[in-house]
């Protein structure tokens, strides 16, 4: 029977973070179908170099690390030092993912052309500030996945046209082939043919 939550497939820490994250009162965090879902992407790329923008208190990154094998690492950037304590306090002793406390467009700036074979765009740097350079980062083969496509109460003012300029953009773009999904929060998926 399909699951409408997915919360069989999570890790077990994945509680634990939620129930810091609503302690710690952050609103953003990764819902249950994300999760499941990048759990499945990050599976996809086996000896893969994974990039998360926006760590928040890790959900989404605890599912990302589940789906990953060994060898897999993992980059996690997030500005706020706060929420990223979380992640870190609860899976800094994984030694397949590194936490970057910096600004993201300044850390996608810094990093080398087609260097990741995932790029989980969680975060405004990457999804509508630098979209180009987020990009620019993913290989051939590789997935660049934006969330939060769905309207939401919380969204600023003017977001629905933002959501929609990206996806047009995505979707316009030459050697790329991309979905939307009406899943969890929303996704926009392209990969780099």
């Amino acid at each position: 029977m399909l699951s409408d939550t997915n919360l069989h497939v999570l890790p077990p820490v994945w509680h634990d973070i939620r129930a810091r994250s609503v302690a710690l009162g952050f609103e953003m965090a990764s819902d249950a179908r994300t999760g499941a879902l990048l759990k499945v992407l990050a599976a996809s790329k086996p000896h893969g170099h994974l990039l998360e923008l926006g760590t928040g208190t890790g959900l989404a990154t605890a599912c990302l690390l589940a789906g990953m094998d060994k060898s897999s690492r993992l980059v996690s950037v997030d500005i706020d030092a706060r929420c990223q304590t979380v992640a870190r306090e609860l899976l800094g002793s994984d030694s397949r993912v590194s936490f970057e406390l910096a600004d993201g467009l300044q850390f996608i700036q810094s990093q080398p052309q087609q260097s990741f074979d995932l790029v989980f765009a969680d975060a405004w740097p990457g999804k509508y500030e630098g979209v180009d350079l987020a990009l620019s980062l993913v290989r051939r083969g590789g997935l660049f996945i934006g969330d939060d496509m769905l309207p939401q109460p919380s969204w600023p003012t003017n977001q629905e046209e933002r959501v929609d300029s990206l996806i047009a953009y995505l979707e316009r773009l030459d050697g790329w082939t991309t979905v939307t999904l009406c899943w969890g929060s929303g996704f926009v998926i392209a990969a780099r043919l």
